[in-house]
């Protein structure tokens, strides 16, 4: 048997792996717990390089979960956004959000091609060589090259204008919170970038805007609509790590919805909110643990 000692060692960067190629929390645990059985199998000392090996089983395992997706993503209702990942508000020491599990960039990923979003995760985030990818994909170390540069070049036209600065990110969603809750419509419009886009994951399974919202007035509207559900002493909303930076994470046990909301901002001001609401994608949160004390 292998060591086991070696895969616990690597597992934080198996999951990180996982998620960024498939951009789903379930997916990323099935394929640990797989990349996990298949290392138990694998005689003691077969793995001379315990690091590369377990990358290398769990980017293929990952790589055909995304192609068999594929279809499924097609035919999904309304915008696909990945399962969103939710922990305690980060340290103020850390001055810089973690650009590569952001929302925005992975939403950008999933309109790759399963063997472009590959290339890039793999090389542009976690350094991977080029022939090591190639063994992954299926495909030479050249073409996995030119795979990495197609994806690089879409991501930088088409991911959205973002600060990487923590305290301004945060400062955003301060005040976003605190004029959507206080129904200060003047100083939501302040906050919103002209051009704000607002996509609603609901899957089919809960009410959700179908198509984007955007535009600054439209998406004031929007959320004016929506704060009209909250309950005060019932409804309750708190600011958690959504995929690396500062957002959104609501719940009315009594009704029974709950969001997760992920914010992009620029120069002060939020041009992208994406909200999480297909019950499927929240199933792996303890929305009650979430909820914040009285």
């Amino acid at each position: 048997m292998a060591d086991l000692t070696a895969f616990e060692q690597q597992r934080g960067r198996l999951w990180g792996i996982a998620y960024r190629i498939t951009g789903s929390v379930a997916d990323a645990d099935d394929a640990v717990q797989e990349t996990w059985l298949r290392w138990q199998r694998l005689p003691d000392g077969e793995a001379e390089d315990p690091r590369a090996y377990l990358g290398t089983v769990i980017s293929r395992i990952c790589y055909d979960q995304l192609t068999s997706a594929r279809a499924r993503r097609e035919s999904y209702l309304g915008p696909w956004l990945p399962e969103p990942v939710v922990t305690a508000a980060g340290p103020e020491e850390r001055a810089a959000l973690d650009d590569s599990v952001s929302t925005a960039l992975l939403t950008v990923l999933e309109r790759l091609t399963p063997a472009e979003r590959a290339a890039f995760v793999l090389h542009d985030v976690f350094a991977v060589s080029f022939p090591e990818i190639a063994e992954i994909v299926d495909r030479t170390p050249d073409a996995v090259r030119q795979l990495a540069s197609r994806a690089r070049r879409r991501v930088r036209a088409e991911a959205p204008r973002r600060t990487v600065d923590r305290a301004e990110h945060r400062r955003a969603v301060d005040a976003f919170l605190a004029a959507a809750m206080g129904g200060d419509v003047e100083a939501l419009l302040e906050v919103l970038d002209p051009e704000v886009v607002w996509r609603s994951d609901g899957g089919g399974r809960v009410t959700a805007a179908r198509v984007p919202v955007v535009g600054r007035e439209q998406v004031a509207r929007f959320i004016e609509h929506l704060t009209r559900s909250f309950v005060p002493g019932r409804s309750w909303i708190a600011v958690y790590e959504v995929n690396g930076a500062p957002g959104l994470v609501v719940g009315d046990p009594e009704a029974g919805w709950a969001g997760v909301y992920a914010f992009t901002v620029h120069e002060g001001r939020v041009v992208a909110i994406d909200a999480s609401l297909n019950p499927d994608k929240l199933v792996h949160l303890d929305m009650e643990a979430l909820r914040p004390s009285p």
